[in-house]
């Protein structure tokens, strides 16, 4: 049984809404045309077309050649995604390696604080500190060294911040 409510109107032709939707081809939620997506579309391309005028076998050939070269390119996209990932991965392993190396040894750094006045306006205060190494982390893919000032109080230091590194007496 139809009804307006159950009926869509496309170019003055009037369908089921369930089947006409049916009919559409269906996007992913990322926008991603994968294998299964192609070929629900040739199959629904072969399924309506005209069989008096059926499409031209080089329209099929050049949508697979298009399909073929935009997976590729999807693939490399892929692969160049991962290949980043794993030098970030060396990258911090060096450094953690080459931080590690520093173990005992004195550094001074400086530390950023933003607040507000009374007011609420800005207020930038720059500290500075002296201290030894004793270790070295990676947190949320920063790394970091910690450092024990001359209070015995441990803080984390973000590489950026170090003024000086040096031997510390014996």
């Amino acid at each position: 049984m139809s009804n307006s409510l159950n009926t869509i109107t496309v170019d003055g032709v009037t369908y089921n809404a369930q089947a006409y939707a049916d009919t559409q081809v269906k996007t992913t939620t990322n926008q991603k045309m994968d294998k299964e997506a192609f070929l629900k579309l040739l199959v629904t391309e072969l399924q309506y077309q005209d069989p008096l005028e059926p499409k031209d076998n080089s329209e099929f050939v050049a949508e697979m050649a298009q399909f073929t070269s935009v997976e590729q390119l999807t693939n490399l996209s892929d692969k160049m995604t991962e290949i980043n990932t794993l030098l970030a991965n060396i990258d911090t392993s060096v450094l953690v390696g080459q931080l590690s190396g520093m173990i005992g040894k004195g550094v001074n750094w400086i530390e950023t604080t933003n607040d507000a006045d009374e007011n609420g306006n800005p207020i930038t205060q720059t500290d500075n500190f002296k201290g030894v190494i004793t270790g070295v982390t990676v947190a949320d893919g920063v790394t970091k060294v910690i450092a024990e000032d001359t209070y015995g109080q441990a803080h984390q230091v973000e590489i950026g911040n170090i003024a000086y590194v040096y031997e510390v007496d014996k």
